[in-house]
């Protein structure tokens, strides 16, 4: 089938690469300091207040200075952040509210946007976040993964991949307002030769195939449901017959809805038939262990329980690694010991926060418990004193979540089986129409020079 052609030492070459689709990435977010970043915005205020009242060599210590970033470091402000860009040792200026980013795929936690406490905040990024982005996000190529190799979302994505290997932030429109798609020059146009009225909607049907228009939206759904991992990155299929282009793009908005949570119009996602997750039994104020009983569908959170949970949801990886052990160690990790102590993960930034011995940073299975931190673990050690309610909350709707994307796997799989042997719009024929190779301006950020941004010690900044 097509997921079997593209595989291989460098994926199936007739297969455009989602690089040569959506030409402008920017590497993930790198923050230098884990405590910048946390499931709950309470902690961040906490930690900033502890930095601000220490003086001399602890706050130097409490800061955690890297090679770009220390408390004498003048930065400009991120795009749209009235913060304080002069030096943070002289002046850290009031808290700023944190902004809700995704954490890897499916965690969405909070960070504070102050450009002087992030070694690399990709500003480019903020400078084209608005109601109107979507942000498709693919992590590192990892042999044998047969989670999705594309993700995507609303929130600004910090791009890391729970396996570790840096993968590329694609947002789909190049400015502000949803304005300038991130799309290969000519490349819907010839979209629209090739596909002709029924890629355009038309065809109705009960595959999703009907009331489909070529978008820059309709090239990222296609490509949510599609995409094929290999080591030089995404590989798109793009099918020459508008009925089966119509029916991935249905596919791909199927997939897109659950994953943007309700923003831009959206609903909440709820599973089918009103059949949803409730709390059994409530979640103690520390959960230690997260354990799963595929007969009774429960999911044992400590000594609370939550059904019922579908197997889909439970196995759900990516990069081998089960998101819903993974999300549950983030958030044990900030109150693994006694008072507020954080755990391994967030200590060393690695942001896969793998307790020793669980299955979460291994993808091995079988449960997770909870780790400890090191004894001086700074601002990180800096957390709620036990499990917090919205966080149950929001583990009912990554289950949700996670169960509704497992449910249309199968119909991803018809999918790619349908392509296996479909005629396609090869690289070759992209490279003959001039879409291909990508003219370099594509690759780079647009220039966006309608708001002003404050520089470094308050100067105008120079885009």
């Amino acid at each position: 089938m097509a997921a079997r052609r593209a595989a291989g030492a460098g994926g199936n070459a007739e297969f455009p690469l989602l690089d040569e689709l959506m030409p402008w990435s920017v590497r993930p977010l790198r923050t230098g300091r884990p405590w910048v970043r946390s499931p709950d915005p309470a902690t961040l205020r906490a930690r900033w207040e502890r930095l601000t009242r220490a003086e001399g060599a602890e706050r130097e210590r409490l800061f955690a200075s890297s090679r770009l970033r220390t408390p004498h470091t003048a930065v400009a402000a991120l795009p749209g952040r009235a913060t304080r860009t002069g030096r943070f040792a002289r002046d850290p200026g009031p808290f700023p509210d944190p902004v809700r980013i995704l954490h890897g795929p499916f965690d969405e936690q909070w960070l504070i946007p102050d450009h002087r406490l992030i070694d690399a905040a990709r500003p480019e990024l903020w400078r084209v976040a608005d109601g109107h982005q979507l942000f498709a996000v693919e992590h590192g190529f990892v042999p044998q993964d047969t989670g999705p190799a594309l993700w995507v979302s609303a929130l600004l994505p910090d791009g890391h991949s729970p396996a570790g290997r840096p993968g590329r932030i694609r947002p789909l429109y190049r400015r502000p307002g949803g304005t300038e798609p991130n799309l290969t020059p000519g490349l819907l146009d010839l979209l629209r030769d090739r596909l002709g009225d029924a890629g355009e909607g038309g065809c109705g049907g009960n595959d999703g195939s009907s009331e489909v228009a070529l978008t820059a939206e309709s090239v990222l759904a296609w490509a949510l449901a599609v995409a094929l991992p290999s080591p030089g990155g995404c590989r798109v299929p793009l099918p020459a017959d508008g009925r089966l282009w119509a029916a991935g793009v249905g596919l791909g908005r199927e997939l897109m809805r659950p994953q943007l949570r309700g923003a831009r119009g959206g609903e909440r996602p709820r599973l089918p038939g009103g059949r949803r997750p409730y709390v059994r039994a409530a979640i103690p104020p520390r959960p230690r262990t997260l354990d799963y009983d595929p007969d009774g569908e429960v999911l044992a959170v400590g000594e609370g329980r939550i059904s019922p949970v579908p197997a889909g949801a439970w196995e759900f990886r990516v990069g081998g690694v089960r998101m819903l052990e993974l999300w549950f160690e983030r958030r044990t990790a900030a109150t693994a010991g006694p008072g507020t102590v954080a755990g391994n993960g967030a200590a060393n930034g690695s942001g896969a926060a793998a307790a020793p011995g669980s299955g979460a940073g291994n993808g091995t299975g079988g449960g997770a418990e909870a780790g400890r931190p090191p004894v001086d673990a700074g601002l990180v050690a800096v957390g709620p004193h036990g499990w917090l309610q919205e966080w149950t909350s929001e583990l009912l709707e990554l289950i949700t979540v996670l169960a509704l994307l497992d449910g249309l796997e199968d119909r991803r799989q018809a999918l790619l089986a349908r392509l296996d042997g479909a005629p396609l719009i090869t690289r070759e024929e992209l490279v003959g129409a001039g879409v291909l190779p990508v003219p370099a301006a594509a690759r780079r950020p647009a220039s966006v020079l309608d708001h002003h941004e404050e520089g470094p010690e308050g100067q105008f900044a120079l885009l």
